[in-house]
């Protein structure tokens, strides 16, 4: 049945792109007539709403016990922490909502903390989603609606005024229109072509903000650039007996012989089983560089806010000498929060779904990655993704913003969350539902002031099953 549903979608998609492009326009167009662009500034829980405690405790259940509570005490720092750890509660109310069919590959998680800058192939930094847990395809306004969201509660965690957060949530729907707009009005090649190139965007930015501001961002950028392989060696190892070994810091990072004790022996086996499973995922020019290098050592590292209690590994592997390290991570990847409320993923492997969303809608993506499925040590079959576990990573100072630069940010997310849409989706019957107007853009900030009173509610749900011992959560980890 899954398959059926999946070929029907692919085949409609393909007689979509074959239409005329006034055709397509006409298609976005009539889509208002279904759900009206106004449709969606409404929030209002339904009255069989799940428990958010429910929810976020079915999601803890395939996850490693003793690492859930750390992921309720890094949800309860902020409201916008609890947000951040809260994809699958909003999925489960959008479902509930009025929905256009107009199809994308979501992020599925597309809070404003998984945008930043990395590492292209050509080693350039470009900004552009740098997660992809929760991708599937599903109705582009889901993504639009995560993302202003997430700046309505980063708005209010920064103590931003009402007006204030106005003029940011404004800025991501009408940023997405326009950018939405231009994308398909572009030749299929360069729309593919077309990314955020980091420096570019610094040099852009530095004209609208103040010295301060600028310096800052000049700093963050610069740290990026440092986050590779050696410098992760530099601060996560220690020599052993002449030997370099993942340092300890539990329960964040646990290395691989505590986890086992005396089945570690086992470990070597399952090892070499992994890797292999991982080289067939490579093309044959990055499968020739992981040849290249050897195991050394492997700890449990615990990642993120939403995705901690997830199975996450990361492996020290080093190539011409013990100064040639390379980090890869391998993280869990479960059913995407968003296929109970849409359709199954088309891939039985959930890693081979992260990657592929990954690879459809990102600006450029890591060499490294690729994914597996393994049946570990404890007899239990999972998936996984890889990639390089520190690529010139780099994320937006979100805590040290202020309204301008929030709003300017807000502009550069909606922008690049466009042309992943465009790449993914039909560019042109999305343009055409949002049309010229203004009118999504305020249903979206509407919504996003609407919806971060509801994320508010959650917090003190989950605080109050915390003060009550409900549920146990670890603070400060």
């Amino acid at each position: 049945m899954n398959q059926a549903i999946q070929k029907s979608g692919r085949a409609e998609a393909a007689r979509v792109d074959h239409l005329t492009v006034e055709e397509r326009i006409e298609l976005g167009k009539s889509a208002r007539s279904e759900v009206p662009r106004s449709t969606h500034a409404a929030w209002e829980p339904r009255r069989d709403r799940p428990s958010p405690v429910e929810l976020l405790e079915e999601q803890g259940r395939t996850r490693v016990p003793e690492l859930v509570p750390i992921r309720y005490g890094r949800m309860l720092v902020s409201p916008f922490t609890f947000y951040r750890g809260a994809a699958y509660l909003m999925a489960s109310d959008l479902s509930a909502m009025p929905r256009t069919s107009l199809q994308a590959q979501l992020c599925g998680d597309a809070h404003l903390s998984n945008f930043g800058v990395f590492a292209a192939p050509d080693r350039r930094l470009v900004f552009s989603i740098n997660d992809f847990d929760e991708t599937h395809p599903g109705p582009f306004e889901w993504d639009v609606k995560r993302l202003a969201a997430s700046f309505a509660v980063a708005g209010r965690d920064r103590g931003f005024d009402e007006r204030e957060r106005e003029h940011v949530n404004l800025a991501v729907g009408r940023s997405y229109r326009e950018a939405i707009a231009r994308y398909a009005a572009m030749p299929n090649l360069d729309l593919w072509y077309t990314r955020v190139d980091a420096e570019e965007l610094r040099t852009e930015l530095g004209k609208l903000v103040t010295a301060k501001e600028r310096k800052r961002a000049d700093k963050n950028l610069a740290k990026a650039r440092t986050k590779d392989s050696l410098r992760a060696f530099s601060k996560l190892t220690e020599i052993v007996d002449g030997t370099p070994r993942i340092v300890g810091d539990p329960p964040v990072i646990v290395p691989i012989e505590d986890i086992l004790g005396d089945r570690l022996d086992e470990f070597e086996t399952f090892l070499h089983s992994v890797l292999r499973s991982y080289r067939r995922t490579l093309s044959g020019d990055r499968r020739r560089l992981l040849e290249r290098y050897r195991y050394a050592h492997a700890a449990r590292k615990v990642v993120g806010v939403g995705s901690v209690g997830t199975r996450a590994f990361i492996m020290l592997l080093l190539g011409r000498d013990d100064s040639d390290p390379l980090f890869l991570q391998f993280k869990e990847a479960e059913a995407s929060v968003l296929e109970p409320f849409l359709t199954e993923s088309e891939f039985a492997n959930h890693g081979q779904r992260v990657v592929e969303g990954q690879r459809l809608t990102q600006a450029a993506s890591d060499i490294m990655l690729g994914f597996i499925r393994a049946t570990g040590v404890d007899e239990v079959e999972r998936d996984f993704y890889v990639r390089q576990l520190w690529d010139a990573k780099g994320s937006a100072l979100v805590d040290i913003m202020g309204p301008t630069v929030m709003g300017l940010y807000a502009g550069i997310c909606g922008t690049e969350l466009a042309r992943a849409h465009a790449r993914s989706g039909d560019a042109l019957a999305i343009a055409g539902y949002l049309g010229t107007s203004d009118t999504f853009d305020r249903a979206i900030a509407l919504f996003a002031e609407s919806y971060a009173d509801q994320n508010e509610r959650d917090y003190e749900t989950l605080k109050r099953a915390v003060d009550s011992g409900e549920i146990k959560a670890e603070e400060g980890v």
